[in-house]
C-alpha cells in the first residue's frame, strides 16, 4: 500500500505533535525556541549583539503565533533554568566575594548599591506619578537594569501572593505573565540605552581612552598579586642573621625567598642559611611591599632568569594542580611544605589571577601552585596535592545538587516583617544565590570541595539562562501584542528612564568625587546593572580587561539586591 500524506493532512499532524501538551512536546518547543533564538543571536549590529537574549524574543513570537506548553511544565522549566543560573554564577564568584570589599572594592560596592537604590526610587516615583501598576513597573525595571533573575524572584513572589488571597493557579499565571510582557517590551532599550549612557558619558566629560589607558597601566588589579624581584645583601643589620628570623616573622611573611645565589652557586636556602654581604636572593613578594623589601636586604637588580637556572643547577620550577580534596581547607602553614620536602611554593594561580604564597592563605581543590625545589622534593609534593588536572574538568555534582536542594530551602523560608502583610522570600533566585557564594567562599575552610571547571560552571549557565529565557518568552508570547498595543509603547519610555537616570548620577559622583577611571567606572556600571552586554561592548570598544575585573566586584552584591528589590515592590503593591 503506498504511502501518500498531503499538505492539508501534514499540517495537523505536525500541529498535533507540537501542541499535544506531552513531555516530548515541551522539549521539541524549547529546543526549537532556544536553537533559533541562538542562531539570530549570533548577528552583530555595528559590534553589538544582544546574544542569548534573542531567546526571550523568538519564545514571544512563537508564543504570539500559538506554540504553548503545558503551564505547570513551564513553570518548572523556568524555575529550574533560573535556579541553575544564578547557582552557577555563585559558585564562580563566591571565592572572590568577601575579598571584593578590600581596597577599591568598598566605595565600589557602595555605589552599586546607590545604583540599585536610585532604579527603586525611580520606578516607584514614575509609578505614582503616572499610574501605572507597580508589579507592571517592577518588571520594567528588571528589564531596565536587565536583571532577569529579578523578574524571575518578582513573578514567583506575586504568583505565591494571589495563589495564598485565593485566586486560582490560572488567574496569578496570568498576572505573571503580563509583569512579564512589560519586562520584554522594555528589556532591548534597558540594554542599548546603558550603552549610549556610556558613550555619551565618554564625549561629555571629553574623557581621553588613550590617556587612561597610560594612567592605570602601572596600577596592579590585585593587590595580592605576586611579584618576583631580585635584591642583593648590603644591609648590614642582617648580615649573620637566618632568613628564617628574616621571614619567618608576622611582619615579613608577605615575602618568599625562592632561590639563593651566593658566589657562582644557585640553590634553594634552607631557612636556617645565614646571609652574608653580597649574596643575591630571588624574592617573591607582592608590589604593595616591594619598597619594604629593598629597605630590608639591599639593593634591588634586574630580574634574568637565566642567570637563576645556570646549568648543573639542581633546582626546579613547576606548577602543580591540587586535585586532592584533602588538600581542601588546609593553609600553606599547616602544610609545612619546604620543611617537610624542602621546596618553596612561590606562587597559587586562583580563577586566572597568581597569588602571592601567603602563610595562612586556604588552599581548594583547583588552585594551582608554583614551586621551586629539587626533583625529587616536587615529586613527593606532587603526589599529596595530586596533580592530576584532567579529573578537574569534572564537576562535583554532590556538592551541586545538594547546594540547589538547600538553596531552595532557604529561598521558600519566609522573613516577616511587620510592615508587609505577606513575609519576604528569597525565592528559587535569591536562595540558591546567597547559597552557592557561601559555598564558594567557605566550601574550601571546611574541606567541601566546591571546585567547578570553568567550561562546566559556563555549561550549567548557559544552559540555565537558556531554558529560563524561553519559558518566560513562551508565557509571556500569548499577551505581549495586545500589551504593546494598549499603552506598553510607554514602558519603553519609562524603562528609558531608569536606566538613563541611575547610571548618569552614579557615573557622576564615581568620576568627579570619588575620581575612578573610566575603565573601572565602565566594570561598575555593566555589573550594578548585571548587563554582560554592556560589559562585552565596554571591553570590545575601549580594548582593556580591567572592565571585567571591576565587573566582578560589584556583581554578586548587586545581583542579591536586585533580586530583593524586585520582590520588595511587589510586597509594597501587595
Amino acid at each position: 500500500m503506498a504511502f501518500k500524506l498531503s499538505v492539508t493532512t501534514f499540517a495537523p499532524v505536525m500541529k498535533e505533535l507540537i501542541l499535544n501538551g506531552g513531555t516530548g512536546s515541551a522539549i521539541l518547543i524549547l529546543a526549537l525556541v532556544i536553537g533559533m533564538g541562538l542562531y539570530v543571536g549570533r548577528m552583530k549590529f555595528k559590534g553589538i549583539s544582544l546574544g542569548s537574549t534573542w531567546i526571550l524574543f523568538m519564545g514571544i513570537l512563537l508564543g504570539h503565533f500559538g506554540l504553548r506548553m503545558n503551564p505547570a511544565t513551564l513553570s518548572f522549566v523556568k524555575d529550574f533554568g533560573l535556579i541553575l543560573f544564578v547557582f552557577a554564577i555563585g559558585l564562580q564568584v563566591g571565592p572572590g566575594f568577601f575579598r571584593s570589599f578590600k581596597k577599591d572594592g568598598l566605595p565600589m560596592n557602595l555605589l552599586a548599591i546607590l545604583l540599585v537604590l536610585l532604579a527603586v526610587v525611580t520606578t516607584y516615583v514614575i509609578h505614582l506619578v503616572s499610574g501605572e501598576q507597580l508589579d507592571i513597573m517592577t518588571g520594567i525595571m528588571s528589564a531596565a537594569v536587565t536583571n532577569t533573575p529579578g523578574l524571575g524572584a518578582a513573578q514567583q513572589t506575586l504568583t505565591d501572593a494571589l495563589t495564598a488571597s485565593g485566586n486560582t493557579a490560572e488567574q496569578a499565571a496570568g498576572a505573571s505573565s503580563h509583569l512579564a510582557s512589560a519586562y520584554a517590551v522594555a528589556y532591548p532599550l534597558g540594554v542599548l540605552g546603558a550603552i549610549v549612557v556610556v558613550m555619551l558619558f565618554r564625549v561629555l566629560l571629553h574623557i581621553d581612552i588613550g590617556l587612561e589607558r597610560k594612567q592605570v597601566s602601572q596600577d596592579d588589579d590585585d593587590e595580592n598579586n605576586a611579584f618576583r624581584m631580585a635584591c642583593r645583601v648590603e644591609n648590614p643589620a642582617i648580615f649573620g642573621c637566618t632568613i628564617h628570623s628574616i621571614t619567618g616573622g608576622d611582619n615579613n611573611e608577605h615575602l618568599v625567598v625562592s632561590r639563593m645565589m651566593r658566589g657562582e652557586d644557585v640553590f634553594f636556602p634552607d631557612l636556617d642559611m645565614k646571609l652574608q654581604e653580597g649574596d643575591k636572593l630571588l624574592i617573591v613578594t607582592d608590589v604593595q611591599h616591594k619598597d619594604k623589601v629593598r629597605i630590608i636586604f639591599g639593593e634591588e637588580f634586574p630580574v634574568d632568569m637565566k642567570q637563576w637556572q645556570r646549568p648543573g643547577c639542581k633546582l626546579m620550577s613547576r606548577r602543580l594542580s591540587i586535585t586532592q580534596s584533602k588538600i581542601t581547607g588546609k593553609n600553606l602553614r599547616k602544610l609545612d611544605i619546604r620543611q617537610k620536602y624542602g621546596v618553596t611554593v612561590t606562587r597559587i594561580l586562583r580563577s586566572g589571577i597568581e597569588l602571592q604564597a601567603d602563610p595562612d592563605l586556604v588552599l581548594q581543590v583547583g588552585d594551582s601552585i608554583q614551586v621551586v625545589g629539587s626533583e625529587d622534593g616536587i615529586m613527593q609534593l606532587a603526589k599529596l596535592v595530586g596533580n592530576q588536572p584532567e579529573t578537574l574538568q569534572k564537576p562535583n555534582l554532590v556538592v551541586i545538587f545538594f547546594g540547589i536542594a538547600l538553596g531552595v530551602l532557604v529561598g521558600m523560608t519566609p522573613i516577616y516583617f511587620s510592615s508587609m502583610p505577606q513575609p519576604l522570600k528569597l525565592g528559587v533566585a535569591g536562595g540558591p544565590l546567597v547559597v552557592s557564594i557561601l559555598l564558594g567562599y567557605f566550601g574550601p575552610k571546611f574541606r567541601i570541595t566546591t571546585y567547578t571547571a570553568l567550561s562546566a560552571n559556563l555549561m550549567i549557565r548557559e544552559i540555565g539562562i537558556s531554558l529560563f529565557m524561553a519559558a518566560v518568552g513562551l508565557g509571556a508570547g500569548e499577551t505581549f501584542v495586545s500589551s504593546l498595543v494598549s499603552g506598553g509603547y510607554m514602558w519603553v519610555f519609562y524603562g528609558l528612564l531608569i536606566t538613563v537616570i541611575p547610571m548618569t548620577i552614579v557615573a557622576l559622583v564615581g568620576r568627579l568625587v570619588l575620581k575612578m577611571d573610566f575603565f573601572k567606572l565602565c566594570g561598575l556600571l555593566s555589573g550594578g546593572t548585571t548587563d554582560p552586554a554592556l560589559l562585552t561592548f565596554a571591553e570590545q570598544m575601549y580594548g582593556s580587561s580591567r572592565v571585567a575585573v571591576h565587573y566582578a566586584t560589584v556583581y554578586p552584591l548587586t545581583m542579591f539586591l536586585r533580586v530583593v528589590a524586585a520582590q520588595i515592590l511587589i510586597m509594597i503593591m501587595l
